[in-house]
């Protein structure tokens, strides 16, 4: 076994970056560390940029997006959301026609959500997508996976559709 001595030693000081987020012009502010009060004001700012709203329709969970679906707390709170939802109902819409932006995360956890429908035997849907979202849909082919109308309604009437199919 060889050992590089190059990933054992760390560079010299002057050769490092600094951590310091001080500006290098002497003539600008220099700001104090924040306090307890400042850290929590901060913090309140961070508030997630999509807000989740669920609603019973019969025996359909309609869950209303408002804002983005994007990396991190905004896709994590729709698969809480989602998650619990699927706990209780089998058909479950997700309306989309208040979603401003999406990113690859958000597309992933639609993935996601429609596997984890498959997998408790339940019906996801999507519903009323901008036409941003309608193309993120197309060009990753998720369309041809997750079931896609065009309004709420529609979506609630397919399941209509289907529960008349299924007494045939």
């Amino acid at each position: 076994m060889k050992i590089y001595k190059i990933f054992m030693v760390p560079k010299p000081i002057d050769l490092r970056l600094s951590t310091s987020m001080q500006p290098m012009d002497m003539n600008w502010q220099i700001w104090e560390q924040p306090g307890v009060a400042a850290a929590f004001e901060y913090h309140k700012e961070l508030k997630l940029k999509l807000s989740l709203e669920t609603r019973n329709r019969g025996d359909v969970i309609i869950v209303h997006c408002q804002g983005r679906i994007v990396y991190r707390d905004e896709a994590a709170a729709l698969s809480r959301v989602v998650g619990e939802v699927l706990q209780q109902a089998r058909k479950l819409v997700l309306d989309l026609s208040g979603v401003s932006s999406m990113d690859s995360a958000g597309i992933g956890e639609l993935a996601l959500l429609q596997t984890w429908a498959q997998g408790k035997n339940a019906s996801l849907k999507c519903a009323g997508p901008n036409p941003l979202v309608s193309t993120l849909l197309e060009l990753t082919n998720l369309d041809s996976v997750l079931e896609v109308h065009p309004s709420v309604d529609a979506a609630l009437a397919s399941f209509r559709e289907e529960q008349v199919c299924a007494d045939c």
